[in-house]
C-alpha cells in the first residue's frame, strides 16, 4: 500500500494534516463531535485523546517563566522570575572555570560527586546540627526542581495525598499531579501568613503520605517557628508520614529569624526529606545543582528515580559547589545584609505606589494587595483580576510581576495579589520605582 504524505492512517481512511490542524487546535472540535461520526473517524477519536498524557492537561506552563518572557517581549523591568540579575561571587565561577580546564567533564558518580557531598554533610552539620551519612542518605540532583520531583516520585503511590501549604510555590501541584499526589492545600493567612491548627489537622488522614513545608517561604517570604514545626511534627507522627522540606531559601533571613530545618526537630530525623540547592544563596540559578537529604531506605529510591531521571548534574558544577559550600560564615551574613537593604529598597518603592504589602521574614519575595488599584480591565481581559493587573503593569506601565493566582489552587483566592522579587541590582530596581511613576490607585 501505497504511503499517504502529511496524514495519519487509520483504518481505510488517511487524515489529512488539515485535519490534525483543527482537532489539535480545537480539542477534537466539530470534526468529532457529529453524531453521524463513522467508525473510523470514532475510532480516530479514542488514538488521538491518547496521545497526550491526562496528566500533562491538568496543568499549564510556568506563569512565573512566562511572565519573564512577557518582560522580554515589552522591554519591562523584570521583578517576577527569582533570579538575580547581578554576578556570582567570583571564587565560585572561578571554581567552575579551573573544574572545566582540570577536565571534570564526564559524568560524576550518579547520586553526586564526593567532594560536593563532603561539603553539604559539613555544612548542613554546622549550620543545623544534623549529622548526615553522605554515601547512603545524600542525593546530588539537577536543582532543587529535581530533588523535589525524584523526592516525590520515590514516595508516592496511587491514592497517597500530600498537605501543601497556599500560597505555595507554583511548582508543587504539578508535582503532585506528575508523581500520583492527591493534594490537600491548607490556607496561610496575610499579613504574618499564619495557619489555623484546626484546618491543617484536618488535612491529615490515613491516606496523607506527606507535607511539603516550604521554609522560608516562596512567595509569601514567611519563615516557620519552632512550635509551628513542632505542631507539624505531632500531625507527621501521628499519621506516620513524612515533611519535605524545601530549605533553598535558608541563609536569606530578616530580623534575626532563624531558620530551623524540620529534621532538627525531635522525632522528625527519619521523616524529613530536606530539599536545597545552590541557586538562591550563591546566586547561581542556571546552574542547576541541588539534592535531597533523606533516610537511608527513602534515599535509595529517590537515587532510582533520578538516575532514569537526569543521571546527573554537572559535574565541573558539582566541583564548583563543593568549593561554594565552604564559604566563611561571612559571606552569608553578608548576603543576608545585602538582601535586607534591597528588602527596604522595594517595600518603599511598593508602598510609595500604592501596593499593599506583606514584609517577607525570608526569601527575596513580596506579596502585595493590588485591591486599591483601577485600570481598564476591558483592554487586558483575562480569566481572574491579578491576571489582569500583570498585563497592564508589563504592557502599560513596563514592570513585570507575578500574578497571585499562580500561587493557589483556587485562582480567585489569588485574584488581589501579586508578587514581586528584590534579588535584582539597584540599577533594576530604580528602574522600576521610575516606572511605577506612571502608576496610579
Amino acid at each position: 500500500m501505497a504511503s499517504v504524505p502529511l496524514g495519519i492512517r487509520k483504518g481505510r481512511r488517511a487524515v489529512s494534516a488539515q485535519e490534525k490542524r483543527v482537532w489539535f487546535r480545537t480539542g477534537f472540535g466539530p470534526l468529532l463531535q457529529s453524531k453521524a461520526m463513522s467508525t473510523p473517524e470514532a475510532n480516530m477519536r479514542q488514538i488521538g485523546r491518547r496521545m497526550l498524557s491526562t496528566k500533562a492537561e491538568q496543568f499549564t506552563e510556568s506563569v512565573i517563566r512566562e511572565m519573564t518572557r512577557l518582560a522580554l517581549k515589552h522591554g519591562a523591568v523584570n521583578l517576577s522570575q527569582g533570579f538575580p540579575d547581578f554576578a556570582a561571587p567570583n571564587e565560585v565561577k572561578e571554581a567552575a572555570r579551573q573544574a572545566i580546564a582540570d577536565d571534570i567533564n564526564q559524568y560524576a558518580i550518579t547520586w553526586g560527586a564526593k567532594p560536593l557531598r563532603d561539603a553539604i554533610v559539613e555544612k548542613f552539620a554546622r549550620t543545623q546540627g544534623v549529622t548526615v551519612d553522605p554515601e547512603r542518605e545524600l542525593t546530588i540532583c539537577c536543582g532543587s526542581t529535581e530533588a523535589m520531583m525524584a523526592s516525590m516520585m520515590a514516595i508516592i503511590n496511587p491514592g497517597d495525598e500530600i498537605v501543601v501549604f497556599e500560597p505555595f510555590y507554583e511548582n508543587y501541584g504539578p508535582d503532585a499531579i506528575l508523581s500520583g499526589a492527591t493534594p490537600r492545600f491548607v490556607k496561610l493567612a496575610p499579613p504574618d501568613w499564619t495557619f489555623d491548627e484546626r484546618e491543617l489537622a484536618a488535612a491529615f488522614g490515613p491516606h496523607t503520605k506527606a507535607i511539603i513545608l516550604n521554609t522560608p517561604n516562596n512567595p509569601t517570604g514567611k519563615v516557620f517557628t519552632r512550635a509551628e514545626l513542632e505542631f507539624i511534627r505531632d500531625l507527621c507522627v501521628r499519621w506516620n508520614c513524612y515533611c519535605i522540606t524545601d530549605e533553598i531559601y535558608e541563609h536569606i533571613l530578616y530580623d534575626g529569624t532563624e531558620h530551623i530545618t524540620m529534621a532538627r526537630i525531635d522525632g522528625m530525623r527519619d521523616r524529613t526529606i530536606v530539599i536545597n540547592g545552590m541557586s538562591k544563596t550563591y546566586s547561581v540559578t542556571g546552574w542547576r545543582v541541588g539534592w535531597a537529604i533523606a533516610p537511608e531506605d527513602v534515599t535509595q529510591s529517590i537515587r532510582k528515580v533520578h538516575d532514569f531521571l537526569t543521571v546527573g548534574a554537572a559535574a565541573p558544577l558539582q566541583q564548583a559547589g563543593a568549593l561554594a559550600l565552604k564559604l566563611p560564615s561571612s559571606y552569608y551574613e553578608s548576603l543576608a545584609t545585602t538582601y535586607a537593604k534591597k528588602r527596604a529598597r522595594l517595600l518603599s518603592i511598593l508602598e510609595g505606589s500604592g501596593f499593599t504589602v506583606y514584609k517577607p521574614r525570608g526569601a527575596y519575595y513580596i506579596m502585595t494587595d493590588i485591591s486599591r488599584f483601577h485600570w481598564d480591565e476591558a483592554k487586558y481581559p483575562a480569566e481572574s483580576r491579578d491576571v489582569s493587573f500583570a498585563k497592564y503593569l508589563v504592557e502599560k506601565i513596563g514592570v513585570a510581576c507575578v500574578p497571585g493566582s499562580s500561587f493557589y489552587n483556587d485562582p480567585q483566592d489569588g485574584a488581589s495579589q501579586v508578587r514581586f522579587t528584590f534579588c535584582k541590582k539597584e540599577e533594576t530596581l530604580a528602574a522600576a520605582e521610575a516606572r511605577f511613576a506612571h502608576l496610579h490607585v
